[in-house]
């Protein structure tokens, strides 16, 4: 997949926030294929609160600032169906909000490196369709895939409660 990474907000440095990106995305693919496909891109956004707030109220009716939004640009049967070779197709856009995912990884006792890590994986994931809100069968199923692909990249599981073997 190929990713634009942008870097708005001051995210402390280090990690490098487009490798660490450019990670996840690829360990991702090992753990949900279809994310594999070389036609796809995806924009991910590292920004502040105020603007993931502003989007959040734009495009969700939700104001207040969020730990990551996703924005597919395909459908789930789109993507499934996408062969490997043609133009480049849009997977769609996430934005991390900085001030939020701090304050998270500091409750959870979490490095802020690996709070972003599992919230990249989480968006991509939404952006190929999967949705833990449906059912508690579509969670478990986006959060296995989330714990595994997190596992690879040496990060424990998020969630806390899950036994994957």
């Amino acid at each position: 997949m190929d990713l634009e990474i942008s870097i708005e907000a001051p995210w402390p440095t280090p990690p490098d926030w487009e490798a660490l990106t450019e990670r996840a995305a690829a360990t991702l693919a090992e753990v949900a294929p279809e994310l594999a496909n070389p036609r796809l891109s995806a924009s991910i956004l590292f920004a502040d609160d105020a603007e993931v707030h502003a989007l959040n109220a734009q495009w969700r009716g939700k104001d207040k600032p969020t730990n990551v939004l996703s924005f597919p640009m395909l459908e789930r049967e789109e993507l499934l169906s996408l062969s490997a070779d043609g133009p480049p197709e849009l997977l769609g856009d996430i934005v991390l909000a900085l001030e939020t995912c701090t304050r998270e990884a500091a409750d959870k006792g979490l490095s802020l490196e690996h709070h972003a890590a599992h919230l990249i994986v989480h968006g991509l994931l939404h952006l190929a369709g999967y949705d833990h809100e449906t059912s508690p069968e579509d969670a478990r199923a986006m959060e296995s895939l989330e714990i595994k692909a997190l596992a690879q990249m040496g990060i424990a599981d998020p969630y806390g409660d899950h036994d994957e073997t």
